[in-house]
């Protein structure tokens, strides 16, 4: 069943992320700098396959959450909730910061890629442990 857990807050975590950069998709292509057509979508359009590792990442991540959230003692939702967007805020989005500051890439950037690991974790955290 923990299976079944970690596969429901995987697939929830990346549809969060689809709303997020589907609603930040400009100022997420502006801060990085991708080229944008006249129809505002990528010019060199975007692989598939880019979908499936994303969600394939995000498994990993959510596999590691629920043996950590395992080996802590977090089963409510609550404390799910509330580890889950401590691990965005203090482990995922820090990591981020750090490699945008060195890519000198701009604060927004980090901001939107940020944003999301922490409410991404955050619902994670809540779906482990709704089950």
């Amino acid at each position: 069943m923990e299976f079944v857990n970690v596969v429901a807050a995987a697939a929830g975590c990346w549809i969060l992320g689809a709303v997020w950069y589907g609603v930040l998709a400009n100022p997420w292509m502006d801060a990085v700098g991708i080229k944008k057509g006249p129809d505002g979508k990528p010019e060199d359009g975007q692989n598939p396959l880019m979908y499936l590792g994303s969600f394939l990442l995000i498994l990993i991540v959510v596999g590691m959450m629920r043996h950590v959230f395992a080996l802590s003692g977090i089963t409510d939702m609550a404390k799910g909730l509330l580890s889950g967007a401590g691990i965005g805020a203090f482990f995922i989005a820090p990591w981020i910061a750090l490699n945008n500051m060195y890519g000198m890439r701009p604060v927004k950037l980090t901001m939107i890629d940020a944003g999301y690991a922490i409410l991404g974790t955050a619902v994670t955290g809540l779906i482990l442990t709704a089950f």
